[in-house]
């Protein structure tokens, strides 16, 4: 066996050829990890591939040489939840590669913020692609990507509009949480507006592991779901209103004074945010009744 640091020099080399020719680079391994898996190597626990493939699933990667982005390939081991992707600013191309690269590594793949031109290209280029576009949203099917799901009961998230114009946002929450593994519901149109509409879904949100609610103007419908149920509530304001609204302020100050205990409030127009929030609630909760 080469001595260690000729070995991790070894490692380094054929792990920076093998990637480099698919456009990659490898950015960053903790000191950690490496000095674990040589020690692993050196005892004959595990051969140079092997080595060579951990290594290739670790760290930061660059997307290619010519492009700024790099993907955190680690981050699902360390948060739980694959890397999701901003849309914006980013070309078509790039999106492509970033999902190629991600589906390559046994991870689910979401970009949020698409564009109508954006997202007809990489459906053009990876046909497996499941295109929201009311959400704005790209996202491959899990099981296209990754082994099947534990047996046991899934994650359950209900997303709930309080009105249609608001669809946009809940959209977005709802591919959120269906990309981490979750069953979601989506009621719409169910507004303080017309207060009978609400109690007639209660059967749909009431055993929820975690609920979004999505609402513009006074969005006053947070607090009142949050009266009828014992999960967490995340309150997503949209910029939806006429002119008082001030782009969604109003909606959001409105959400943050909920008197409801167990409602709590995101960005405005963070569909993402709110959906990913209760999408990490449940996950746990299935996790732990799967136990």
């Amino acid at each position: 066996m080469v001595a260690g640091g000729l070995q991790s020099c070894y490692i380094e080399a054929r792990l920076w050829c093998r990637l480099s020719c698919g456009g990659v680079s490898v950015v960053a391994v903790s000191v950690e990890e490496l000095s674990s898996l040589l020690g692993r190597l050196q005892q004959g626990e595990v051969g140079v591939e092997q080595a060579l493939e951990q290594l290739s699933r670790s760290g930061l990667v660059t997307v290619a040489e010519h492009v700024t982005a790099q993907l955190d390939l680690d981050r699902q081991r360390r948060c739980g939840f694959p890397e999701v992707v901003y849309g914006p600013g980013k070309t078509p191309e790039t999106l492509v590669e970033i999902l190629r690269r991600i589906t390559q590594h046994g991870q689910r793949g979401l970009v949020t913020r698409v564009s109508p031109e954006q997202a007809a290209f990489v459906r053009e280029q990876l046909p497996a692609v499941v295109c929201n576009p009311v959400a704005r949203t790209l996202r491959l099917d899990p099981a296209e990507v990754i082994e099947p799901a534990p047996q046991g009961s899934p994650g359950f998230v209900a997303v709930i509009t309080a009105g249609s114009s608001d669809l946009p946002v809940a959209e977005e929450a709802v591919e959120t949480a269906r990309f981490m593994g979750c069953v979601v519901d989506l009621i719409v149109d169910v507004g303080v507006a017309g207060p009978h509409r609400l109690p007639a879904q209660k059967h749909r949100f009431e055993h929820a592991d975690a609920i979004v609610v999505v609402a513009g103007m006074e969005a006053a419908l947070p607090s009142v779901v949050g009266g009828y149920v014992s999960c967490p509530v995340f309150g997503v304001p949209t910029s939806v209103g006429y002119g008082a609204h001030l782009g969604g302020l109003a909606a959001l100050l409105g959400m943050i004074n909920s008197c409801a205990a167990n409602v709590t409030v995101v960005n405005i127009d963070a569909g993402f945010k709110g959906g990913y929030l209760a999408g990490m609630i449940a996950s746990r909760l299935a996790e732990a009744r799967r136990r």
